[in-house]
């Protein structure tokens, strides 16, 4: 059985979009990907607007099982907070109106698991995302990166705690990355 993840880094200038399929062997393919990007001149309720549009069309044509989003962390600026929390809950909303389930993923939640390490840069990330995916190119501008990189988080997140109920191993059944990104995953909670 094949997952399909829509991923979103969320963000008011650019908004990452993401989808992929992860087959029960963590096998994944891109399936498409992209940014929705609005303008700093434009009023926040129409860059909203372009924003939810967009999500609501690749909702419709991709039709994914989940959507992945990274949560938003509040040690950043606060008008960049607002503005990804805006967006954040623009898409959540669009999920929530067609019944799709929804997760939230710290950004160290992320680079651990597709790199192994929860303090890795965004361009280990992006070489990262394009092997696992078997890109020719790396996904630009990094927001696309971000948001395929969410949706295999979440897609493997999902398949590792399975296959390690399943087996009865728990973490031994883990692979290092997965490993190290339950330890994000832990320490992100401990943090809130």
């Amino acid at each position: 059985m094949t997952l399909r993840v829509l991923g979103v880094d969320p963000g008011l200038t650019r908004c990452g979009i993401g989808v992929v399929d992860v087959e029960r062997n963590r096998r994944a393919t891109m399936v498409a990907v992209g940014v929705v990007g609005t303008s700093p001149e434009q009023t926040l309720d129409k860059r909203l607007l372009v924003i939810a549009e967009t999500i609501d069309e690749w909702l419709e044509r991709h039709k994914p099982d989940v959507v992945a989003v990274e949560r938003v962390f509040s040690q950043m600026n606060v008008s960049t907070v607002m503005g990804v929390a805006q967006a954040s809950g623009v898409v959540i909303a669009a999920a929530a109106r067609r019944g799709i389930p929804v997760a939230l993923h710290t950004p160290s939640e992320v680079k651990a698991a597709v790199t192994g390490s929860g303090s890795a840069n965004k361009d280990a990330v992006t070489k990262l995302v394009t092997k696992i995916l078997r890109l020719d190119a790396p996904p630009k501008p990094a927001d696309a990166a971000d948001a395929l990189a969410l949706a295999l988080t979440h897609a493997w997140r999902a398949g590792s705690g399975a296959a390690a109920s399943a087996t009865g191993n728990g973490k031994d059944s883990l692979t290092p990355a997965q490993r190290a990104w339950a330890e994000a995953e832990a320490k992100a909670r401990r943090g809130r």
